[in-house]
């Protein structure tokens, strides 16, 4: 650092595009809340003049561009410099031997690189020779592969098929309930599973972005996101409105009445009343100044929560809710860009073209949505009696417990606790507490349910795949179709337990 420090004018400073001061001689820049480049770390790999250049030239992009866009260009341009160290750094002898290093799915590296050398010589700052420069126009290099986890359908990274989705936002529901999942965790699921956003845009809300509309048929609820992969925005500056369901609404609501009370608590009643709005939705307390201070925070994401907090809360909702894939028989991994490809996926599978997904998803072209149209296979074409029994022990979508009788199951002496299909009865319920749900339909995946061994459970299995058939033949929308296949196999795995009970039975 002290070569760097001789050449440098201690004071020379700027800002980043979110607005965070930065001096150029820092070892580490720290240009949002997410992002900190350490570029320090290059020191030792460059001439004491071209790692000033260096720092120049990453000083313009961390101005102009984007936190991410910078640090990318730092961290491929860390990678070739540690790949081609026996070569003097940005010769045309290195970048050739740095493209030998790189395949069909990594030379988009260089494609990075490549951006960032040219622009370093049309600022004109030296240490590019002109033979570089020559070399890297004559080449033709390949973009970031797009799409493998889609159309894939890899079942770690790719989009969640219906049954899995259905059961992590039951899951979900399930856990925040029994109070298992906290607020804030549940609230970054459910936003997640059911927009589709990056976390960069479900940090970046305030409290100010959950809107509710009347209309003549109801009231209509969004959230006005914050826009993403902007080119030449600053934070918070494009949004775009997101339609959603009551349900989703209420809970964000929750979420931000604590957070009024935290402030409220933290600051007392001088709280100014017109700070509300502008709050975050999830915030960082801990970063909280003081009154005087908070006016000029709140204009910035210092106080929002990084997106890496986002990333840790669906492990620890992977962790708690433990849902089962029908397609692994491991829980489902729940990376949070999971929710964006099962987003797309699934509207390329209900016929939208490439501009409808590119506006749910909210991109600006529609570059990145053709990989939903491409190739997209269907994961169960046709769910059988046969192909439900078989799934149903490994999806394990049933959560209640097998009772041989009524008089073993909780809540056994109870009449009003009876679950009934309208004929005959075929199991208990085991809460105390009010349920509003479609009974029985709703119940074989609850964890309260007990069926009763000698309940026509298999009757409900038959009735279920025949009108499963019925709505696809007479829809042929598959999607439609399969509505309830998760409860479908939560049934079957009843069924195939009873089968089983009854042959311990009759051995025993």
């Amino acid at each position: 650092m002290n070569k760097l420090a001789m050449q440098v004018n201690a004071t020379e400073e700027f800002y980043s595009r979110d607005g965070y001061h930065v001096r150029l001689v820092d070892k580490r820049w720290r240009l949002n809340k997410d992002i900190v480049i350490p570029v320090s770390v290059l020191a030792d790999t460059l001439p004491a003049s071209l790692y000033l250049s260096f720092r120049h030239v990453l000083a313009f992009y961390a101005k102009t561009g984007s936190a991410s866009h910078a640090v990318n260009i730092y961290s491929r341009s860390k990678h070739y410099l540690e790949s081609t160290i026996a070569h003097a750094p940005f010769g045309s002898e290195s970048l050739i031997s740095y493209r030998s290093t790189l395949d069909v799915k990594t030379e988009w590296y260089l494609g990075v690189l490549r951006g960032f050398i040219k622009k370093w010589a049309d600022l004109g700052y030296s240490g590019i020779p002109n033979d570089s420069l020559v070399l890297l126009d004559n080449w033709t290099l390949k973009g970031n592969e797009k799409g493998y986890a889609v159309q894939s359908m890899c079942p770690d990274s790719g989009p969640l098929t219906d049954i899995e989705m259905e059961g992590v936002i039951a899951a979900v529901v399930a856990a925040y309930s029994e109070s298992v999942l906290s607020l804030t965790d549940t609230c970054y699921a459910m936003t997640l599973a059911m927009t589709g956003r990056r976390r960069v845009q479900i940090t970046a809300l305030k409290l100010k972005d959950l809107l509710s509309h009347s209309h003549q048929d109801g009231e209509k609820y969004y959230i006005n996101f914050p826009r993403a992969k902007q080119r030449s925005q600053s934070w918070r500056t494009e949004f775009s409105k997101f339609s959603i369901v009551e349900d989703l609404w209420l809970l964000l609501k929750q979420q931000a009445f604590v957070v009024c009370t935290a402030f409220s608590d933290r600051f007392g009643e001088g709280f100014p009343f017109e700070l509300i709005p502008e709050l975050p939705l999830f915030p960082v307390m801990k970063n909280v100044g003081t009154l005087a201070e908070l006016r000029d925070q709140l204009k910035g994401d210092r106080l929002h929560a990084p997106t890496h907090f986002v990333k840790a809360a669906m492990d620890r909702v992977e962790k708690t809710i433990a849902v089962i894939s029908e397609r692994t028989g491991f829980p489902v991994h729940l990376n949070p860009i999971r929710f964006r490809y099962t987003l797309g996926t699934n509207l390329a599978r209900e016929g939208k073209g490439e501009f409808v997904i590119a506006e749910a998803l909210d991109h600006s072209d529609i570059q990145n949505a053709g990989v939903y149209v491409k190739n997209i296979p269907e994961i169960v074409e046709r769910i059988d009696k046969a192909v439900a029994l078989q799934l149903a022990p490994i999806a394990q979508a049933f959560q209640g417990v097998l009772v041989v009788s009524e008089r073993h199951a909780k809540r056994g002496n109870n009449p009003s606790s009876r679950i009934s299909n309208g004929v005959v009865n075929l199991g208990t319920c085991g809460s105390f507490g009010f349920c509003g749900a479609l009974a029985p339909i709703a119940c074989y995946t609850c964890n309260h349910f007990q069926p009763w061994l000698n309940g026509p459970h298999e009757a409900v299995l038959d009735g279920l795949i025949n009108e499963r058939d019925r709505v696809l033949e007479q829809t042929e929308d598959r999607k439609i179709a399969s509505v309830n296949d998760r409860l479908i196999l939560a049934v079957s795995d009843v069924v195939s337990r009873c089968n089983a009970m009854r042959g311990e039975v009759a051995r025993g």
